[in-house]
Formats: structure tokens, sequence, C-alpha cells
């Protein structure tokens, strides 16, 4: 059998279930090429949305859960979240309970912002009804994103199966270079401060070796 037709049997058999993993942790990327494949027919555009939605959503609600029953011992043993704690503090106190809804669309703070709300004192049922609608947003978007794009791909070739693995390996390119910059903007935007930390250090270290 064609390898193309064993890729495309195994993405119909276990694809749902594994755009289910991807979009319980992060998943913006396998949900976009989970939606240019609904675009290829390998899968369905509504089953995509909707299994994306509930990925998104339970792994919310998890990580709100694991905050609220584990949120101080969290904060003791992972020195990142409670450098994160600050930050989302931070933007809680500016947006309020709207944070909920915008957390999985914030880079860096997808999974912790949850763990975080679930320590403050945010209603669980607020977060629940917020948590349903964001999660909805977010898997039609990113769905269609995906599904566009080979939309668009088809506008300029007229057989878009036939050159299905370049345009995959176009849309990871794409994604990883998205990533790779919000990778360097965070560096950059942190970078400053690092070199005030050093500043301070060097000069307590002249200090200190002054008789």
């Amino acid at each position: 059998m064609h390898f193309q037709q064993l890729l495309r049997e195994y993405i119909e058999i276990h694809g749902y279930w594994v755009l289910f993993a991807g979009t319980f942790l992060e998943g913006e990327a396998v949900l976009i090429m989970a939606g240019f494949l609904a675009f290829e027919g390998h899968l369905n555009l509504g089953g995509v949305i909707l299994t994306a939605w509930a990925g998104s959503f339970l792994g919310d609600q998890f990580f709100f859960s694991l905050g609220r029953l584990k949120g101080n011992s969290l904060l003791r043993r992972f020195h990142f979240i409670a450098r994160r704690f600050r930050e989302a503090l931070r933007l809680i106190e500016k947006y309020g309970a709207f944070v909920a809804f915008i957390s999985r669309f914030t880079y860096g703070l997808r999974i912790v912002l949850p763990v975080i709300l679930g320590i403050t004192g945010l209603p669980s049922r607020t977060f629940l009804a917020i948590n349903l609608g964001s999660a909805l947003v977010w898997a039609g978007i990113f769905s269609l994103a995906g599904y566009l794009f080979g939309k668009s791909a088809s506008l300029f070739l007229e057989d878009v199966g036939k050159y299905e693995h370049y345009l995959l390996g176009a849309l990871a390119g794409l994604i990883m270079t998205i990533w790779l910059f919000h990778i360097y903007h965070a560096w950059k935007a942190k970078n400053p401060a690092r070199t005030r930390l050093a500043r301070m250090r060097a000069l307590r270290a002249t200090h200190t070796e002054k008789p």
C-alpha cells in the first residue's frame, strides 16, 4: 500500500486523539495542522473544532483545579511558577476575570495562568463559564487558520494533494518562525533587566572589594 494512503488511514483513525492530547497541553501548532488536514479531507473540520474545544477546555480546567488544590505546594516546588505568579497577578489586577479568557492566547503563560488563577480567589463557576467560551473561540480561530491556509493554496495550485507534503512543510516552517519570533521577543524584553542586574552585582562586588 502506498505510504500516503497509510498516512491518510492513520490520521483518520488516530488524528482526533493526537489533536485532543495536543490541545490539552498547548496545541496551536497541532491544531493549525489539523485544520489544514481537514481541508485536505483527512479530518472533518467540525470534528477538529469540537475535539480542540474539548481538549483545550479540559486542559485548562485541570490546571485550574491543580492550582486550587495544590497551589501553595506548586509555588514552593517550581520556581518558574513563582516567577510567573507576579506577572500574572499584574495582569489580573489590570484585566480582572478577563484574564481567564485570554490566558490560552498568551505566549509563555498558557499553562501557568490557569494554575495561578486557581490559586487566586476566582470562583470556580466563573472560570468554568469563561473557559467554555474561550476554548471555543480559540479552537475556531486556529482550526480555520489551517483550513484557510489550504484554501489559499488551492487558488494557486490545481491539485493541492499533489503538493501536500511541501505545504505541510511550509506550514510547519511558518509556525516555527512565529515561535522563534516570540522566543526572541521574550528574550529581548528580559535583556534590559538582565543588564541592570549584572550592573548591580558588579557595583556590589566593587564596594565589597574596597577596604
